[in-house]
């Protein structure tokens, strides 16, 4: 048995196996759509979430599985005070994998600690999300062609957005990778990730504040959103939230096969108008969700790989 905690859970060996097998998902889906009968997901969400929480149900469905589990902490038992521990032993006892979402950063790794079956990481707080990252790593793979020899700029919320944490960290375990930081002062990315990671194994980077500075170098635009409920006052957030929108104007300084991508919801930080900019691929990054959790569901559950 195996969790899921960290992106880095994964060797690049065996996270290239992975996605090589999402993309076999996506030129033959119907080979693959009955391997997970019988099984059953759990999906244990204790914050919002439209993106993970359905692509999760939607791969466990598609691979011929079953789901159950909840939408938000209200509507579970640790509304009564149920600690995740508690809650993690019982759904071990119903389903044969568990997919969780807490805003508590660590609280899915406190979860593997108690669970009998495999615990997947679907976004703790500031902290990690695995799955979006691999998800984003398949989307650069399949529309860039490679993984290594990128320039990847990351715009908005660098300091609590956990999607550019996990990503940073996956990326960087690849040759000739280089980070463009692009963020106001107070949203800057943490300095664990600057001094433990980036300066500990000589990765390059640069931390900028004006996008339209950082776009023409860009092979990669990661656009996220300032995320109001990381924020302990209300008038940081509105200060902040509107910094960075990245528009048709601002896209038109960007080199041609650069590929703007985003963890979604959006906001205000994408006008839609890029929408149309065949550079903007978000939405199929998205779609890719699906496929890159139905091979991590069948990987953790050992079941045929046809």
């Amino acid at each position: 048995m195996r969790h899921i905690i960290s992106p880095t859970d994964l060797t690049v060996s065996e996270l290239t196996d992975l996605l090589n097998l999402a993309e076999k998902i996506i030129q033959n889906p119907k080979k693959y759509s009955e391997v997970c009968r019988g099984k059953k997901l759990a999906t244990l969400f204790y914050e919002p979430s439209t993106r993970t929480r359905l692509s999760f149900e939607a791969a466990m469905l598609n691979l011929g599985g079953n789901i159950l589990g909840f939408s938000s902490a209200d509507t579970s038992s640790a509304a009564k005070g149920e600690s995740v521990a508690d809650t993690i032993r019982v759904i071990s006892s119903y389903a044969d994998i568990c997919a969780m979402r807490h805003p508590k950063e660590g609280a899915p790794y406190v979860a593997s600690l108690y669970s009998s079956i495999p615990v997947i990481n679907a976004g703790d707080g500031g902290h990690n999300h695995p799955t979006q990252t691999f998800t984003d790593l398949l989307t650069i793979k399949n529309l860039k062609g490679r993984l290594d020899h990128l320039t990847v700029g990351f715009c908005g919320d660098l300091k609590f957005g956990r999607t550019v944490h996990s990503l940073i960290y996956a990326l960087s375990r690849y040759s000739s990778i280089k980070f463009v930081l692009i963020s106001p002062e107070e949203l800057r990315i943490p300095t664990y990730i600057k001094k433990e990671l980036l300066e500990a194994n000589d990765i390059p980077f640069e931390e900028v504040r004006v996008l339209e500075k950082a776009i023409p170098k860009l092979d990669i635009l990661y656009m996220t959103r300032v995320q109001r409920e990381r924020f302990f006052n209300e008038e940081d957030y509105i200060r902040l939230k509107d910094t960075y929108i990245l528009n048709s104007r601002k896209m038109s300084l960007a080199k041609e096969d650069m590929l703007v991508l985003h963890p979604l919801p959006r906001v205000n930080e994408i006008a839609t108008e890029v929408d149309d900019d065949p550079r903007a691929v978000y939405f199929k990054q998205a779609e890719y969700g699906v496929y890159v959790r139905m091979a991590l569901i069948m990987k953790l559950l050992e079941v045929d790989l046809c």
